[in-house]
């Protein structure tokens, strides 16, 4: 198959994926019309300031709370950064090579499961809400109903976790920097939109700031011995606060259209 080909079917492919997210779930970006909440900084015409400072917490961290989605209007395909190659070991590679060679088709949220960490945060069209709270911060993925909890009150990760779709995580802050250490995966979830794959050995680093009131940035380190010769870094992740507005309930109730996103 020539690339523009091949181009043009992963495409057909992802617009497929999103079709069937809408039919089993409603729109995923239809989002509240007009809610001005209080607390959000607004320009002399009294639209949000996504350029003020951030907000502060009472101990005087930067607070991530908001709704966020993705600055890039696409699917992240490559965690590390476009054109950057990912060693890896040589069963990763050819699960790697198998999700790619069949475009995508056996993606977890198709057939109701989780995108998985950091992936269900990457997808632009649907939005994700964090809670910051002193002992733990919450994410609210819109897609699926499902959270995942951050625990900030100076837990340890567990030794040995029932392996989970999110992991564990645990949280501290670093200056202004908001770092969280997740483990205790269970083995399935992609990193990325390209399918990247882990197994139930990977640990990830997470590492959050918030420089204005209107954006959020992310890295992202992971390290997993049992897919990748040595650990790796995300290129930034930049998300776009989404103001004035709240989540949608958005839920998987069965996966029959799947059967139509396959291609030969």
């Amino acid at each position: 198959m020539t690339f523009p080909a091949r181009a043009a079917k992963r495409w057909q492919v992802s617009i497929l994926a999103m079709a069937l997210l809408f039919v089993m779930g409603g729109t995923a970006r239809a989002q509240w019309l007009s809610l001005p909440l209080p607390g959000t900084p607004r320009t002399p015409d009294g639209k949000p300031n996504l350029m003020a400072p951030a907000p502060k917490t009472a101990d005087g961290k930067p607070d991530l709370s908001g709704i966020w989605h993705a600055a890039d209007n696409s699917f992240v395909e490559n965690l590390a950064g476009e054109g950057v190659d990912i060693p890896m070991l040589p069963s990763a590679v050819a699960l790697y090579k198998q999700r790619q060679a069949t475009l995508g088709q056996d993606k977890p949220q198709l057939h109701c499961l989780p995108h998985g960490v950091p992936d269900a945060m990457l997808v632009s069209m649907i939005p994700f809400k964090i809670v910051q709270t002193p002992r733990e911060t919450i994410v609210l993925y819109e897609e699926f109903n499902q959270y995942r909890q951050i625990f900030t009150d100076g837990r340890a990760l567990p030794e040995d976790p029932n392996p989970a779709w999110f992991g564990y995580s645990v949280g501290k802050w670093d200056g202004d920097t908001f770092v969280v250490e997740v483990a205790g995966f269970k083995e399935g979830t992609w990193l990325d939109n390209g399918g990247h794959p882990h197994t139930e050995a990977l640990h990830i680093t997470e590492r959050y700031r918030r420089p204005n009131f209107g954006n959020l940035e992310l890295d992202v380190a992971i390290n997993d011995p049992g897919a990748y010769p040595k650990p790796w870094k995300s290129a930034t992740i930049h998300f776009k606060l989404l103001p004035d507005t709240e989540l949608l309930e958005h839920l998987c109730e069965n996966e029959k259209d799947a059967q139509h996103l396959g291609f030969k």
